[in-house]
């Protein structure tokens, strides 16, 4: 016997798996849009306003913004292997 078992999946059940799929890419763009809007929020403050106190506003969006995109990233990767995981099972 092969120990690799093949689910059959209704089509209901492929629709909730494509559904899933996209709802994990969406989000993983959703996490690039925040990125690209807190970089360019963070050049902005240090380009056009010229105060003490934006100095550090700015480079708190800055900061903040790599941490989003790698959090992006993990979230949508570590997703996607566990919806792989769970319709491919060995």
């Amino acid at each position: 016997m092969d120990n690799k078992t093949e689910i059959k999946l209704s089509n209901s059940d492929k629709l909730a798996l494509t559904r899933t799929d996209l709802a994990n890419e969406r989000t993983m763009l959703a996490y690039v849009r925040t990125f690209i809007g807190m970089v360019s929020a963070g050049i902005a403050i240090l380009k056009v306003f010229d105060f003490p106190w934006t100095r550090p506003i700015a480079v708190l969006f800055l900061g903040c913004s790599v941490p989003m995109l790698v959090i992006g990233i993990y979230r949508y990767v570590k997703t996607g292997n566990n919806l792989k995981e769970y319709f491919n099972p060995r």
